[in-house]
């Protein structure tokens, strides 16, 4: 009955946050974190339409970094937001820059789009690029989009600017944000072996051990290392919302049961991070 990983209309979901929260509530979801990639604007809409409904909102999001190179995404849960919304709002704008650059490499190649509408804290990614490729007739799916030209070595691919892992996490927490490794087991940078000890040392907090992509001997790895390294566990469907049915690693909403027993240690890792900012001389 606990979700921790959910996407909007803010990035790359398909439901809009008010959608998203009357969905999972119906699904039997108790509380539910809105981790949109780059952005928090769809918190207040999530809150407001889940008071009535009895669920509780978890504020979060995705934080889009690179290690080595690669993509690697961290969740950060309970942040303050006055203090993330200036440097999130700046991760956005370079979202906005990488999604024209694809679009100039896909025009390059004879397949011109036309980009959504970015404007606001609407975080595009690649998702938007696929979605574009398929309304111009130029694939028949995001899955033959990605497949295409959208894949880390694909040739309208282009990374994301330069912001690491290590000040990513550094990032949130001076927020107030317990960080957490997003999906660790698709990262294609390196084995989580030898990546999570320069994670933890940078001030990682958590492994999203229960997620749709994860086997059964992966997630039991994962248990295993967060008892090794007393990390935070958190797990969730990774849901964008119904579009996203025929993907491979779709899973609906509350699926994965993830147990709420995974809450109460993630809220009160987030208030001792409040309770130390607050005692740090200024």
């Amino acid at each position: 009955m606990l979700e921790l990983h959910s996407h909007t209309t803010c990035s790359d979901g398909s439901l809009t946050p008010s959608e998203l929260v009357k969905f999972a509530a119906e699904k039997g979801v108790r509380a539910l974190a809105i981790t949109d990639h780059d952005t928090m604007a769809g918190w207040d809409e999530a809150i407001s339409t889940a008071s009535p409904l009895g669920l509780e909102i978890v504020p979060g999001l995705e934080l889009s970094t690179v290690y080595n190179e690669r993509s690697m995404h961290i969740l950060g849960f309970y942040p303050d937001a006055e203090k993330l919304l200036e440097p999130l709002q700046e991760r956005v704008e370079g979202r906005k820059r990488r999604a024209h650059k694809m679009a100039d490499k896909l025009a390059a190649l004879g397949y011109p789009i036309e980009l959504p509408d970015m404007s606001g804290s609407m975080a595009p990614g690649r998702p938007h690029i696929a979605s574009a490729l398929k309304a111009a007739g130029h694939v028949r799916s995001q899955n033959e989009a990605f497949e295409r030209f959208l894949s880390d070595d694909g040739p309208a691919f282009v990374p994301y600017e330069k912001f690491t892992a290590q000040e990513g996490i550094a990032l949130l927490l001076s927020c107030g944000a317990v960080p957490v490794w997003a999906h660790p087991c698709i990262f294609r940078g390196g084995t989580v072996e030898t990546i999570l000890p320069i994670l933890v040392e940078a001030g990682l907090m958590g492994i999203e051990v229960y997620h749709p992509t994860h086997s059964v001997s992966q997630t039991r790895r994962l248990e295993a290392y967060c008892q090794t390294y007393n990390l935070l566990m958190t797990g969730g469907s990774d849901y964008h919302g119904p579009k996203q049915e025929k993907h491979p690693d779709f899973r609906d909403l509350n699926s994965l049961a993830v147990s709420l027993n995974l809450l109460p240690p993630l809220k009160a890792a987030a208030a001792k991070l409040k309770a130390s900012s607050s005692l740090m001389p200024v």
